[in-house]
């Protein structure tokens, strides 16, 4: 029995709503988890749900997930701005994943998201321009490793659904 039918251009059945659902929100727990590297900078962990989220879900599923999984290191950071940039990490990602590789798709919607980024970080946040270019290179690492994970989990997660 399907819940609701063509919501984010899919069928939701319970398991794909309750699915989408811990993608918005577990991304939050994942955010709490930063590894720092012998490179200089923090490996970040939310990013595979956004990901996830965009492959199955499209644009609005992306969007979601980087809305809603973006609140806890929002508030921890006291950087609201975070919120719209993981917004259009994930939505532009779900746009470019229709067309292309997700890993690919999450390389050009973080380049759609990287002026954003700069701007609120330095000019809203107040952050200084080394912690931002760090943070800058932590996310395409991050990003490129998680897009690439998340690629070869999509097809077992679609037949799991």
């Amino acid at each position: 029995m399907q819940l609701y039918e063509n919501l984010f251009g899919v069928r939701f059945s319970f398991k794909s709503l309750a699915v989408l659902a811990m993608l918005a929100v577990f991304p939050n727990l994942l955010g709490m988890i930063v590894l720092p590297t012998p490179f200089g900078f923090k490996f970040h962990f939310f990013q595979i749900l956004i990901f996830l989220a965009a492959a199955l879900y499209g644009k609005w599923g992306g969007a979601a997930s980087g809305a809603f999984g973006s609140i806890y290191v929002a508030i921890a950071l006291n950087n609201p701005y975070i919120i719209l940039g993981n917004i259009l990490l994930g939505f532009f990602t779900g746009i470019f994943a229709k067309r292309i590789n997700l890993m690919s798709a999450a390389i050009f919607a973080y380049a759609i998201q990287l002026p954003w980024l700069w701007y609120s970080d330095i000019f809203l946040a107040g952050m200084p321009v080394p912690v931002v270019n760090g943070v800058m290179w932590a996310l395409l690492f991050s990003n490129i490793v998680w897009a690439t994970v998340a690629m070869l989990l999509v097809k077992k997660v679609k037949a799991w659904l």
